[in-house]
């Protein structure tokens, strides 16, 4: 059998979204592939700092910020963050359309403080959505915007109140960046991630492939949201979980049972990759 490289998103894939803790199930389909010869790697939209909780349970390489940095053999073999120019632009032009902002560089994560008075007014104390923010910014220390210091970005994720508010934005910004919208939730906030055109997570499994010189029929992807479109679309295999959104699942080769039901474990069993 082929030996695979193996690429997982985290929050709704390899974890409940907004955790750092991978089911027991998804921990041993880990260990018994990793063990059959396979390598595994972590393919995040995290930046570094926020994805680094999950490396104890062993992975063989990191994709960290949507495709913005290649992590090997304790070597960066792809680096790209933002240009000083691109990123003082992309700052200021969603502050003076009210679109919120978490600007995202290697080990850190600076939200507006805005950010969450804006939730409050939007959906209400009891929201969902809020907890699991909070619960995101205390687990994975997202610090406000006053403490930004000015390091190199290489993804912001943003918030609007409505889509007209990024009307402007996209007009301007375009060019440079792509706007990976997920799909509109329940309280019509529109919420998604600025992402250089120079990367993608699909871009960077080709690169890790080019590096290793491992044809990429011989890759596999899991992901369940919008910026794994191109990561599902160039893998040999392209997997979305039974949670993922509608149009992921529809542009996936396969879908394997939620990652509350044991999701990667059944997948790996079923593709032949624990033995």
């Amino acid at each position: 059998m082929h030996r695979r490289l193996i690429f997982l998103d985290i929050d709704g894939t390899l974890t409940e979204p907004g955790s750092n803790t991978p089911p027991a199930s998804a921990q041993e389909a880990i260990r018994r592939a990793r063990a059959a010869g396979h390598q595994v790697f972590l393919c995040s939209g995290r930046n570094y700092g926020m994805l680094s909780p999950l490396l104890p349970y062993g992975f063989d390489g990191v994709i960290s910020s949507a495709g913005g940095c290649i992590q090997y053999g304790g070597q960066r073999i792809y680096d790209c963050p933002m240009t000083p120019e691109q990123q003082e632009k992309a700052l200021s032009v969603l502050e003076e359309h009210g679109v919120f902002r978490t600007a995202e560089s290697f080990s850190r994560s600076y939200a507006d403080p805005g950010f969450k008075k804006f939730l409050l007014e939007k959906a209400g104390k009891n929201s969902e959505f809020l907890r699991w923010r909070e619960q995101l910014e205390q687990d994975l220390g997202i610090r406000s915007m006053s403490e930004y210091q000015g390091e190199p970005i290489y993804k912001i994720v943003f918030m609007a109140p409505h889509a007209a508010s990024l009307q402007g934005p996209r007009k301007a910004l375009e060019d440079a960046f792509q706007f990976c919208l997920q799909e509109p939730d329940a309280l019509g906030i529109i919420h998604g991630e600025l992402i250089n055109r120079k990367f993608n997570k699909g871009a960077a499994i080709e690169r890790l492939c080019r590096y290793l010189q491992v044809p990429l029929a011989d890759t596999v992807a899991f992901g369940d949201s919008m910026n794994d479109l191109e990561m599902i679309q160039t893998a040999g295999l392209g997997v979305a979980m039974g949670n993922a959104c509608q149009s992921l699942r529809k542009a996936a080769r396969a879908v394997c049972p939620p990652v509350q039901k044991d999701g990667l474990y059944r997948a790996f069993a079923q593709y032949g990759f624990l033995d």
